[in-house]
């Protein structure tokens, strides 16, 4: 760890930022295909896009488009990945807090986008690009009014959520995984936004309402929520069930929709707006982000993303949104 008098001097020198994000990077190779492959066939592909993505790294590049400042904070290698990494942060002028490791090959990503728009991804990550609880800087996290993480390195992801949540700072978490040690982590976080099948597989529970809000009583979240692809958003507050619709639209590559519902929240978290309107918005940047190729491709304004939440239809809603009484059993 850091000295006290460099963690001092950090306090003194760092701007406060609206956001800062601890989590992945990845370099994505996006190839679209008709379809997907039969198991044993051979298909020709036509182009293979490389850009910049992650989870975090991409929630963070969304935010700071639409006006937040921020903070990103993660590992990288000395290779031409970390060089595009460089550039795409500097030019949407986020904030960098990266340890670079020599030699070090800089996570990587192929995705298969399939004719529907929908993607597999098979990962690759040095084992060396681990962000280490050591390597943080608790001044990185105290100067920010929120704190979002993936937990893919939960152990830094935790300590990161420990600090935010000691002063008073909301934490949001977007997990996929249930990684060693990420109990832990889920007990420091104020707004746990998890994949479809990530409540069911944590709790044990076969019924996805029933296991949001058992994961809302365990761990004391504000909110526990999952996210449904076309099916929109499934939330528990404590009190209510809220779901909210997908909207329709001409889907070309899923790639990084959850990381930019993720920042969609978080824009309307610091807006202070309603529940229902930050999914309402949530859902709409996600949907935005399906209409073009990559991670990032399709991060618009906030006006564009508003338009298209006022003139698009949705999905037909797949949950009816219920309150319960306080007394109601899990």
């Amino acid at each position: 760890m850091r000295s006290p008098a460099h963690y001092n001097n950090q306090m003194r020198e760092l701007p406060k930022v609206d956001l800062v994000g601890v989590g992945l990077n990845a370099t994505d190779t996006l190839i679209p295909l008709p379809i997907y492959p039969v198991r044993g066939s051979k298909m020709e592909y036509n182009a293979a896009s490389v850009m910049p993505g992650g989870q975090t790294a991409t929630t963070v590049i969304a935010c700071q488009a639409w006006g937040l400042s921020t903070r990103y904070v993660g590992k990288l290698g000395d290779d031409d990945a970390a060089r595009l990494h460089h550039a795409a942060f500097a030019s949407a002028g986020v904030e960098t807090q990266l340890a670079t490791v020599k030699g070090g090959v800089s996570p990587q990503s192929l995705i298969l986008v399939d004719g529907g728009g929908e993607r597999t991804v098979l990962c690759r990550r040095d084992e060396r690009m681990a962000l280490q609880p050591e390597e943080l800087d608790r001044a990185w996290i105290e100067n920010a009014r929120a704190l979002h993480v993936d937990g893919h390195d939960t152990a830094a992801a935790t300590l990161a959520a420990t600090w935010a949540r000691a002063a008073g700072i909301p934490v949001v978490a977007d997990l996929d995984e249930l990684y060693p040690g990420v109990e832990d982590l889920i007990a420091n976080i104020d707004y746990l936004i998890v994949s479809r099948d990530f409540p069911c597989r944590l709790m044990n529970e076969s019924n996805l309402e029933r296991a949001l809000r058992q994961m809302q009583i365990r761990f004391g979240c504000r909110l526990t929520a999952a996210t449904l692809g076309p099916d929109g958003v499934l939330a528990w507050d404590g009190t209510r069930m809220l779901h909210c619709s997908a909207y329709r639209v001409p889907v070309v590559d899923t790639t990084g929709a959850g990381d930019i519902f993720h920042a969609g929240f978080i824009y309307g978290l610091l807006q202070d707006w309603p529940l229902e309107r930050i999914l309402d918005f949530s859902c709409g940047a996600a949907a935005m982000n399906c209409m073009a190729t990559g991670a990032r491709g399709g991060i618009k304004t906030v006006e564009a993303v508003e338009n298209l939440m006022s003139t698009v239809p949705r999905y037909e809603i797949a949950y009816n949104a219920t309150i319960f009484d306080e007394g109601f059993s899990v």
